[in-house]
């Protein structure tokens, strides 16, 4: 019996999905210059972020923008690549992790700057660095179901207070090499947003169809990786160990339904770190050339990564190409969903 929970959808398509670079560019180098007492005092060898993890750099946004904000930049770009009237979009989901506060959503602010129409539902949804793809998902149901005619999701991440508040703390006296590598995965993270429209496949016969896809759950991993805005802390090799054999069982089980092993042109996968993604293409046999990788200059962006990877090589996308979107997100869930172009 499989592990699997598995979906499928009919009608929906990806109309539109579009990426906003943070513009400003933090090198892994300048990390290590504010860090270099700590790494000395600690014995803890220099540049492993961008030799180790293949970070070379990550975004910030400038001070004054906030979380919803750049989730609205994105969303304007993918409506307006779309061509969808706004006034028919029928549900706006959320799925940052990066919040200001806890109420209202972020995608009542997201609303209101987009001036969606009061009948489209908006809410947060969400699912640690897979909330994207679980929207996905989650709107695909409603078109099908014909309840809604358009949906919009989108994603606003930002890591510069993270980081900011993690280098304060490493460049205590009292900072350990324990404590480096505890928040080490905190100096990975990146800032971006995303914004994907959908529709009916009917009335957009040139949309990307949703085919469907499995997840699957590992929650007894669900304390390897705990944060909010000001600290991170992260049990890196248990949490990579630990994604990667959920993501290689969701993988096997899958197999008795989908052909993605040989079948795909393109596999999406979330942008964790060069090592995640050799070791995830090592375990479940994927060809590495068919892997873009948007790690090297943004870094971890969370639920924003597989949809700005997406948005960076769509126009290299054949029509009928086959696209696989793989996410392992830390709770532990994964998602694996495909797409035909």
């Amino acid at each position: 019996m499989s592990g699997n929970a598995s979906f499928s959808h009919n009608t929906t398509g990806v109309i539109s999905v579009e990426a906003v670079e943070a513009p400003e560019v933090i090198t892994s180098e300048w990390i290590d210059e504010q860090l270099a007492p700590t790494y000395e005092r600690c014995g803890v060898r220099p540049g492993l972020l961008a030799d180790l993890a293949g970070i070379k750099e990550r975004r910030w946004w400038h001070d004054d923008i906030t979380f919803d904000q750049a989730a609205a930049m994105a969303g304007r770009k993918a409506i307006d690549a779309s061509g969808v009237d706004p006034a028919e979009i029928g549900l706006l989901i959320s799925t940052s992790v990066s919040k200001h506060h806890l109420e209202p959503s972020v995608a009542c602010a997201v609303h209101d700057s987009l001036g969606l129409p009061t009948s489209c539902s908006n809410f947060d949804l969400a699912n640690a660095c897979l909330g994207f793809v679980s929207a996905m998902h989650l709107a695909a149901t409603e078109i099908d179901a014909g309840h809604i005619k358009y949906a919009l999701i989108v994603d606003g991440e930002g890591s510069r207070r993270t980081q900011l508040a993690t280098i304060r703390r490493l460049q205590m006296e009292s900072a350990t090499a324990v404590d480096v590598f505890d928040e080490f995965a905190s100096l990975t993270l990146g800032s971006g947003a995303a914004a994907m429209v959908l529709g009916n496949l009917d009335d957009h016969p040139g949309a990307h169809r949703l085919v469907g896809g499995v997840m699957r759950a590992a929650t007894q991993h669900n304390k390897l990786c705990v944060g909010d805005l000001e600290r991170m802390t992260t049990d890196t090799h248990r949490l990579l160990e630990a994604g990667l054999e959920l993501g290689l069982a969701c993988w096997d089980d899958a197999k008795a339904e989908y052909d993605w092993a040989q079948g795909m042109d393109h596999y999406i996968v979330h942008q964790i770190s060069s090592v995640h993604t050799r070791l995830l293409c090592e375990r479940l046999s994927i060809d590495p050339a068919k892997v873009p990788l948007s790690y090297p200059r943004y870094g971890n962006v969370g639920p924003a990564a597989i949809p700005i990877t997406l948005a960076g090589v769509a126009a290299d996308i054949e029509p009928g190409e086959r696209v696989l979107c793989m996410g392992i997100g830390s709770g532990l869930n994964t998602s694996f969903t495909e797409l035909v172009w």
